[in-house]
Parts: structure tokens; C-alpha cells; sequence
């Protein structure tokens, strides 16, 4: 099973969304994760959201992105673009892929304006994992999305 971490910075909503998300629809194929550069529970609002696709989130928590430091990873996705600034290097990581979506914890408003952030958000990253792993089930598969950039390391079986 090929195993997906997905990282996020502070505010880790969408690599929250991003594991649940994966685990739910590819969980056969995808062992899924998130971490951030500071542990967290999930954002109350992507819960509701994700509900609305019956998907259960509430029990997850953000790791620490040191948690995962040496471990190996078929894929590594940074799903904000602080993340991406920082493009971490995983030894183990087989391949590392850079999508950006906005922050729909930064959203104002109302409370269903807000919902409606997170949900815009949750589908753009709902449709870009659709379209990166649920084809052949393959990593080697997984591209980025249309305004997203490759952040390859030297050495990841991507490169070239």
C-alpha cells in the first residue's frame, strides 16, 4: 500500500481534509496522513464539510511534521504554499508534489460564508485527488494539478 502524507503549516485544514478525504475514497490503495509544522486538531468547519460527504474527520489530528522525519513515504504533498517554501526533504519520499489551495481557515464572514469557503476548497481538493490517484493507483501516476508545481528532490523517481 502506498502511503501519502500530506502537509500542511500552522493552519492544517486542507492536509486534514486531504487525508480524510483520500483515506475515504482510496483507502484500498493509500495509506494517508497529515502533519504541519505544529500539531492540531481538526478545524470544527471542515468537519461539518466533509460530513456533508459522509466523511468522518473529527477524530483526526494534524501531526507534527517531525513525526514523520526518516520514515518513508511513497508521496509527499504539500497542500499550502508556506509548505512548499520549506519543501521538505524526506529521505524516504519517493516522489514529492506541490498543490496549493487556499487557506479556508483565514475565511470572514458569516458562519455560512465561511461554510461555503471550506466547501469550495474541500471540492478543488477533493477533485485534484480524484484526478491524481484514482486513476491506475499508481504514484508514478499522480501529477500536479493545474496551478500547482512540481517540488521534485534530487533523486525522487519523478525527476527528469
Amino acid at each position: 500500500m502506498n502511503r501519502v502524507l500530506f502537509i500542511c503549516t500552522h493552519n492544517a485544514a486542507r492536509s486534514q481534509m486531504a487525508e480524510g478525504y483520500l483515506r475515504a475514497r482510496y483507502g484500498g490503495r493509500y495509506e494517508a496522513f497529515s502533519a504541519g509544522t505544529v500539531a492540531t486538531e481538526v478545524h470544527p468547519l471542515a468537519v461539518r464539510v466533509m460530513a456533508e460527504l459522509g466523511i468522518e474527520i473529527s477524530g483526526q489530528r494534524s501531526r507534527d511534521l517531525g513525526r514523520f522525519i526518516g520514515e518513508e513515504m511513497d508521496v509527499v504533498v504539500t497542500v499550502c504554499d508556506a509548505a512548499k517554501i520549506a519543501c521538505p526533504i524526506f529521505p524516504g519520499a519517493k516522489s514529492t508534489v506541490h498543490a496549493s489551495f487556499p487557506d479556508p481557515s483565514a475565511a470572514t464572514g458569516t458562519e455560512e460564508e465561511r461554510l461555503t469557503v471550506f466547501r469550495v476548497v474541500r471540492d478543488d481538493i477533493a477533485a485534484w485527488i480524484d484526478a491524481a490517484f484514482g486513476g491506475a493507483g499508481s504514484f508514478d501516476d499522480i501529477h500536479p494539478g493545474p496551478d500547482a508545481t512540481d517540488c521534485i528532490r534530487p533523486g525522487s523517481r519523478k525527476e527528469g
